[in-house]
Protein backbone atom coordinates (compact mmCIF):
# COMPACT_ATOMS: atom_id res chain seq x y z
CA UNK A 1 0.00 0.00 0.00
CA UNK A 2 1.17 3.38 -0.99
CA UNK A 3 2.10 6.02 1.71
CA UNK A 4 0.17 9.08 2.13
CA UNK A 5 1.80 12.29 2.25
CA UNK A 6 -0.04 15.44 3.37
CA UNK A 7 0.23 18.23 0.56
CA UNK A 8 -2.10 21.14 2.59
CA UNK A 9 -3.72 21.06 6.26
CA UNK A 10 -6.95 22.57 7.26
CA UNK A 11 -4.96 26.00 8.03
CA UNK A 12 -3.60 25.99 4.76
CA UNK A 13 -6.28 25.05 2.93
CA UNK A 14 -8.54 27.77 4.32
CA UNK A 15 -4.87 30.46 3.28
CA UNK A 16 -5.16 29.09 -0.24
CA UNK A 17 -9.01 29.85 -0.29
CA UNK A 18 -8.68 33.10 0.74
CA UNK A 19 -5.72 34.00 -1.05
CA UNK A 20 -7.53 33.26 -4.57
CA UNK A 21 -11.05 34.99 -3.24
CA UNK A 22 -8.43 38.26 -2.81
CA UNK A 23 -7.42 37.30 -6.83
CA UNK A 24 -10.51 36.58 -7.95
CA UNK A 25 -11.91 40.24 -6.08
CA UNK A 26 -9.14 41.90 -8.02
CA UNK A 27 -10.06 40.40 -10.83
CA UNK A 28 -13.64 41.91 -10.44
CA UNK A 29 -13.38 44.59 -8.93
CA UNK A 30 -16.02 46.25 -11.05
CA UNK A 31 -18.33 43.82 -10.74
CA UNK A 32 -21.69 43.73 -8.58
CA UNK A 33 -21.86 39.85 -9.30
CA UNK A 34 -20.19 37.26 -9.95
CA UNK A 35 -20.76 32.71 -10.60
CA UNK A 36 -18.78 30.60 -9.18
CA UNK A 37 -19.42 27.80 -10.92
CA UNK A 38 -18.09 24.73 -9.11
CA UNK A 39 -17.81 21.26 -10.56
CA UNK A 40 -19.86 19.05 -8.22
CA UNK A 41 -18.28 16.97 -4.96
CA UNK A 42 -15.23 18.70 -4.21
CA UNK A 43 -15.41 21.52 -6.68
CA UNK A 44 -18.84 22.69 -5.43
CA UNK A 45 -17.73 22.66 -2.20
CA UNK A 46 -14.65 24.78 -3.06
CA UNK A 47 -16.78 27.31 -5.07
CA UNK A 48 -18.77 27.60 -1.48
CA UNK A 49 -16.02 28.19 0.68
CA UNK A 50 -14.44 30.79 -2.13
CA UNK A 51 -18.53 32.43 -1.99
CA UNK A 52 -18.46 32.72 1.82
CA UNK A 53 -14.58 34.62 2.04
CA UNK A 54 -15.91 36.83 -0.65
CA UNK A 55 -19.00 37.90 0.74
CA UNK A 56 -16.74 38.59 4.09
CA UNK A 57 -14.12 40.98 2.26
CA UNK A 58 -15.53 42.25 -0.69
CA UNK A 59 -19.70 43.67 -1.94
CA UNK A 60 -19.63 41.49 -4.59
CA UNK A 61 -22.56 39.35 -4.57
CA UNK A 62 -21.20 35.80 -5.59
CA UNK A 63 -23.63 33.51 -6.85
CA UNK A 64 -23.69 29.26 -6.93
CA UNK A 65 -23.68 27.48 -10.21
CA UNK A 66 -23.21 23.52 -9.48
CA UNK A 67 -21.66 22.09 -12.61
CA UNK A 68 -22.66 18.19 -12.83
CA UNK A 69 -20.02 16.51 -15.52
CA UNK A 70 -19.53 12.43 -16.05
CA UNK A 71 -15.95 12.40 -14.90
CA UNK A 72 -15.74 9.29 -16.63
CA UNK A 73 -18.16 10.13 -19.68
CA UNK A 74 -16.48 14.02 -20.36
CA UNK A 75 -18.85 13.90 -23.57
CA UNK A 76 -22.12 13.09 -21.86
CA UNK A 77 -24.71 16.13 -21.22
CA UNK A 78 -23.67 18.59 -18.95
CA UNK A 79 -26.14 20.19 -16.38
CA UNK A 80 -26.14 23.08 -14.29
CA UNK A 81 -27.55 24.54 -11.44
CA UNK A 82 -28.53 27.52 -13.17
CA UNK A 83 -29.96 28.25 -16.58
CA UNK A 84 -28.05 29.59 -19.46
CA UNK A 85 -29.92 32.73 -18.81
CA UNK A 86 -28.96 33.57 -15.49
CA UNK A 87 -25.27 33.37 -16.25
CA UNK A 88 -25.76 35.01 -19.78
CA UNK A 89 -23.61 38.25 -19.59
CA UNK A 90 -21.96 37.64 -16.18
CA UNK A 91 -18.07 37.14 -14.79
CA UNK A 92 -18.32 33.29 -14.85
CA UNK A 93 -15.60 31.65 -12.49
CA UNK A 94 -15.32 27.34 -13.04
CA UNK A 95 -14.09 25.99 -9.88
CA UNK A 96 -12.58 22.64 -9.14
CA UNK A 97 -10.14 20.79 -6.51
CA UNK A 98 -7.58 19.34 -8.65
CA UNK A 99 -6.14 20.03 -12.12
CA UNK A 100 -5.11 17.04 -13.46
CA UNK A 101 -4.91 16.05 -17.01
CA UNK A 102 -7.79 18.85 -17.49
CA UNK A 103 -10.39 16.71 -19.15
CA UNK A 104 -13.03 17.97 -16.96
CA UNK A 105 -12.11 21.81 -17.00
CA UNK A 106 -11.83 21.47 -20.74
CA UNK A 107 -15.12 20.15 -21.40
CA UNK A 108 -17.14 22.27 -18.77
CA UNK A 109 -15.36 25.43 -20.36
CA UNK A 110 -16.82 23.86 -23.67
CA UNK A 111 -20.67 23.66 -22.04
CA UNK A 112 -20.26 27.43 -20.54
CA UNK A 113 -18.89 28.79 -24.36
CA UNK A 114 -22.54 27.91 -25.76
CA UNK A 115 -23.59 31.24 -23.81
CA UNK A 116 -22.52 35.04 -24.12
CA UNK A 117 -20.41 35.83 -20.94
CA UNK A 118 -18.37 38.74 -19.74
CA UNK A 119 -15.69 36.89 -18.55
CA UNK A 120 -14.87 33.16 -18.12
CA UNK A 121 -11.50 31.89 -15.55
CA UNK A 122 -11.10 28.73 -13.97
CA UNK A 123 -9.55 27.93 -9.87
CA UNK A 124 -8.24 25.35 -8.70
CA UNK A 125 -7.18 24.42 -5.56
CA UNK A 126 -4.16 22.41 -6.73
CA UNK A 127 -2.49 22.43 -10.31
CA UNK A 128 -1.09 19.13 -11.27
CA UNK A 129 1.14 20.16 -14.10
CA UNK A 130 0.05 17.27 -16.07
CA UNK A 131 -2.38 18.35 -18.89
CA UNK A 132 -3.09 16.53 -21.95
CA UNK A 133 -5.24 19.71 -23.01
CA UNK A 134 -4.62 23.00 -23.43
CA UNK A 135 -6.32 24.61 -20.55
CA UNK A 136 -5.10 26.64 -17.51
CA UNK A 137 -5.72 27.26 -14.26
CA UNK A 138 -6.66 31.64 -13.71
CA UNK A 139 -6.68 31.14 -10.29
CA UNK A 140 -4.77 28.48 -8.09
CA UNK A 141 -3.95 27.76 -4.20
CA UNK A 142 -0.83 25.62 -5.49
CA UNK A 143 1.29 23.76 -8.30
CA UNK A 144 2.50 20.68 -7.49
CA UNK A 145 4.81 18.75 -9.94
CA UNK A 146 4.00 14.86 -9.55
CA UNK A 147 4.48 11.77 -11.26
CA UNK A 148 1.72 10.56 -13.65
CA UNK A 149 0.97 7.22 -11.29
CA UNK A 150 0.40 9.26 -8.46
CA UNK A 151 -2.83 10.43 -7.59
CA UNK A 152 -3.97 13.80 -5.52
CA UNK A 153 -6.96 13.63 -3.16
CA UNK A 154 -8.81 16.96 -1.79
CA UNK A 155 -10.70 15.50 1.20
CA UNK A 156 -13.33 18.02 3.05
CA UNK A 157 -13.63 16.47 5.66
CA UNK A 158 -15.47 18.01 9.27
CA UNK A 159 -12.70 19.42 11.04
CA UNK A 160 -9.83 17.52 8.74
CA UNK A 161 -9.48 19.00 5.75
CA UNK A 162 -6.66 18.03 3.87
CA UNK A 163 -4.78 17.36 0.71
CA UNK A 164 -3.00 14.01 0.16
CA UNK A 165 -0.47 12.49 -2.30
CA UNK A 166 -0.84 8.87 -2.76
Amino acid sequence: MKDKVLILNKAEIKHKIKRIAYQILENNIDENDIILAGIAKNGFELAKRLKAELEIISSIRPRLCEVKIDKKNPLAEITTSLTPEEYRDQSVILVDDVLNSGTTLIYGVRHFLNVPLKQFKTAVLVDRNHKKYPVKADFKGISLSTSLNETVKLRFEKGNDRVELL
